[in-house]
């Protein structure tokens, strides 16, 4: 069965929250011992050198002059300052909280981008995205005590991560999506490297953390290059709510590594978030499948 672009972007997007799931399981098992600015320099620099290597291999490289592109240089501010919040978030609450909260793009992504990029949705996918999103709900449950300056930090990222994605669907088609990725990866070890001092100095890098940033590095390279190719290749509509996926990949990393079990009601949002995803890719297909019919129901003019 020949694969549409929406469903190669959903399938990059699912590929990126594995990575960037697992990048940050990584990232909170050494941040009681280094600071987030720390963690973003070293993660960020063996990143950039790796990203690098390949984009040079691959002939993807182009002028240093690419970040100066509006869309570009947006895309990496935004995506810096959401490493910087999310991960010191993630320092302060469990992992699958802050995995939570980001759940909450989607739904404004593709406000987003009907607002601002004229994407078409329908109201069936816009439901289908609300009832993922109450499944989000469902899983947090919050009161009043859970707006702590750890949620506030990760609702910031979860709004530059939006601005973060709008842009990437503007960059030029001419610029390769390893060299975005490659100024991005510099561009957010430079911030870590800034950050390092106002939040505590360097600290001593064991052997553990050392193996455990550089995996991180790895993990995070896939994210970058499959967020890119998803928001690149399908509707931004579509391709955003499979950010779900990472739901499950945080309530695993949580049970297995951090101890925390989820409860019966996070597994029936989570179940309600995957029936969401489930059903909006349902209706991108039919929708695929009635097009061809609907052009030849039209009526032919002659010549």
């Amino acid at each position: 069965m020949p694969r549409t672009k929406n469903t190669q972007g959903a399938l990059y997007m699912a590929a990126s929250m594995a990575g960037f799931a697992c990048s940050d399981a990584l990232s909170k098992s050494v941040i009681s011992v280094m600071n987030a600015g720390e963690i973003i320099f070293i993660r960020g620099l063996f990143t950039s050198i790796i990203v690098y290597l390949l984009a040079r291999h691959m002939g993807a490289l182009r002028s240093w002059k690419v970040i100066l592109q509006p869309m570009i240089a947006l895309r990496i501010a935004c995506e810096a300052i959401a490493a910087g919040t999310y991960i010191t978030a993630l320092g302060m609450m469990p992992i699958a909280n802050a995995s939570a909260i980001q759940q909450a793009v989607p739904l404004a992504v593709t406000l987003g981008a009907a607002l601002f990029l004229k994407e078409p949705i329908g109201w069936r996918r816009c439901a289908a995205i609300i009832v993922g999103f109450i499944g989000v709900l469902i899983i947090v449950r919050p009161d009043p005590q859970g707006f702590t300056t750890a949620a506030l930090l990760s609702i910031a990222c979860m709004f530059v991560t939006v601005a973060r994605d709008l842009a990437t669907r503007c960059i030029s088609k001419d610029v390769p999506s390893l060299m975005v990725t490659v100024c991005t990866a510099v561009s957010i070890s430079i911030f870590g490297a800034l950050l390092t001092e106002p939040l505590g100095g360097w600290q001593p890098v064991s052997l553990t953390s050392f193996s455990h940033i550089l995996l991180a590095s790895v993990l995070v390279l896939i994210g970058y290059q499959a967020t890119i190719l998803a928001m690149r290749t399908g509707e931004i509509s579509f391709v955003a709510p499979f950010r779900y996926v990472s739901l499950i990949w945080s309530a695993l990393l949580g049970l297995l590594f951090f101890g925390e079990v989820p409860d019966v009601w996070t597994f029936i949002g989570a179940a309600i978030v995957i029936a969401s995803g489930i059903y909006t890719f349902y209706r991108e297909r039919k929708r695929q499948a009635a097009q061809p019919i609907a052009q030849e129901s039209e009526p032919r003019v002659p010549a």
